[in-house]
């Protein structure tokens, strides 16, 4: 034992400690003041911008949370108007029609109104046109008229008739023409 109490002496009295001489202490606490140093400004240079990345990061990812929960209220809002809109879309197709059906009503009352005026319009143009040709067949009655009496004269000088015989002549020759063709109406 006092071998090994020997050495420690022996190592204290070197000025080593396990085996360890005082530059190298010296570099390790050197090294370990100088990492010390390159971590914190590694921390400023590094660690602190990458941390605001990360905040960055995290901050657009969550705002695109909110935007996307956001958008998809909308949609459900949107889906809920469209199918009240699709709902309310066979109303408002009846609607259309009901106005189309009155539009084609009105149009259908004012075509025949049309036509009967237009009708109307012919049968006063034909009415007037008959009496028109009645007139006309009545003139030209009485010129045949005159001029069968004109005839009828002519055989009464030529044969020199008495009464009897000329009135015989006028009988035979309205019979021959009719009562209602020599009566003027």
């Amino acid at each position: 034992m006092l071998n090994g109490y020997m050495q420690i002496q022996l190592v204290l009295a070197e000025g080593r400690l396990f085996g360890l001489d005082a530059q190298l202490i010296n570099d390790a606490l050197i090294l370990g003041v100088n990492i010390f140093i390159i971590f914190i400004a590694a921390s400023y240079l590094l660690f602190n911008p990458a941390r605001a990345l990360l905040k960055k990061r995290q901050d657009k990812i969550q705002s695109d949370l909110d935007s996307a929960a956001a958008d998809k209220e909308k949609a459900a809002a949107l889906i809920t108007e469209y199918e009240a809109r699709i709902a309310n879309i066979n109303s408002e197709a009846e609607l259309i029609m009901a106005e189309a059906r009155r539009k084609a009503k009105l149009n259908e009352t004012q075509i025949i109104d049309a036509a009967k005026e237009e009708a109307n319009i012919i049968r006063r143009r034909a009415e007037a046109d008959i009496e028109l040709e009645r007139k006309r067949a009545i003139e030209n009655m009485k010129l045949e008229i005159i001029q069968i009496a004109s005839q009828l004269a002519t055989k009464a000088v030529n044969e020199q008739m008495n009464v009897k015989v000329s009135d015989a002549l006028v009988d035979e020759t309205l019979k021959e023409m009719g009562v209602d063709t020599w009566q003027s109406r």
